[in-house]
């Protein structure tokens, strides 16, 4: 229970959640940014304010993610909408966008598939306006969110309603990217942490975890310009298997690549021959 009357200062050493998270929750729930919490430091709490700041400060205790709460993350330095029709951005798909911005020809076609909050393709347009992006996913509901942030970043980005690449006819792209389901069903991941309360269909293929990408692999060939290249985020164990799958596929110059944490986070490949 917190207080009406409780000064701002007290609040921020008082409240049981991490330091930052109780700057976050104290600046969202009260409407200031972070210089005002030192400068209203002395401020005391009204009775709406001590409610507002209650409920959200139990919702995190209840395990409910910060980026919900608050309903954004920063993500390749833009700040991006977020609820839970979507995953959170993580610092991990930023090694996609880098990758892809380094291989994407000026005035080339970019697709991202399964695109959620629209990181992928906003970040991309975003910084190559010469692009032209393609951004697919199968739930409205993601797309309404990724229309909202390319909106709100001035980021030109078709989106597209497609189970993979059903709705795309003969389209062919320089670039194709994604972030798919790629946690196995049975993976105990799934019930920790964030992951409980984000949309489990964007998490798991609900089989061994490749099943997503397996259909990727096996079509972004036809949807590949000669010399397009195919990028994808995976698991942390899983890039042997992703090499072995793009190399059964023929694509050349298969690779993958360590993030930050010094993981194989992402991997693909080229098509060194175009097919008809």
């Amino acid at each position: 229970m917190i207080a009406p009357g409780a000064t701002i200062g007290a609040l921020q050493a008082s409240l049981p959640l991490d330091p930052l998270e109780n700057r976050i929750l104290l600046c969202h729930a009260l409407g200031l940014s972070r210089v005002a919490l030192i400068t209203e430091s002395e401020r005391a709490l009204t009775a709406d304010e001590a409610s507002r700041l209650a409920a959200v400060v139990q919702r995190r205790q209840f395990g409910e993610p910060i980026a919900y709460i608050v309903g954004h993350r920063e993500f390749f330095g833009l700040n991006f909408q977020v609820n839970d029709s979507v995953l959170i951005p993580r610092p991990d798909t930023e090694l996609l966008v880098e990758l892809a911005l380094e291989r994407l020809p000026k005035h080339g076609r970019l697709l991202d598939m399964g695109t959620g909050s629209g990181a992928i393709a906003v970040s991309v347009a975003h910084t190559r306006p010469d692009a032209a992006v393609t951004a697919l996913d199968f739930s409205g509901a993601a797309l309404d969110v990724a229309r909202a942030n390319a909106n709100a970043h001035g980021a030109k980005v078709r989106l597209l309603r497609s189970d993979w690449f059903s709705n795309l006819e003969q389209e062919r792209f320089h670039l194709i990217a994604s972030n798919p389901p790629y946690i196995a069903h049975a993976d105990e991941h799934l019930a920790r942490g964030d992951l409980r309360f984000e949309p489990n269909i964007a998490l798991t293929d609900r089989a061994d975890g490749l099943s997503a990408l397996r259909i990727i692999i096996g079509g972004a060939a036809a949807h590949l310009e000669q010399d397009g290249w195919l990028l994808l985020e995976h698991g942390y164990d899983q890039a042997a298997q992703v090499r072995e799958l793009l190399e059964a596929h023929g694509y050349a110059e298969v690779q993958s690549w360590r993030d930050l944490a010094g993981i194989e986070r992402a991997s693909g490949g080229r098509i060194a021959a175009r097919n008809s």
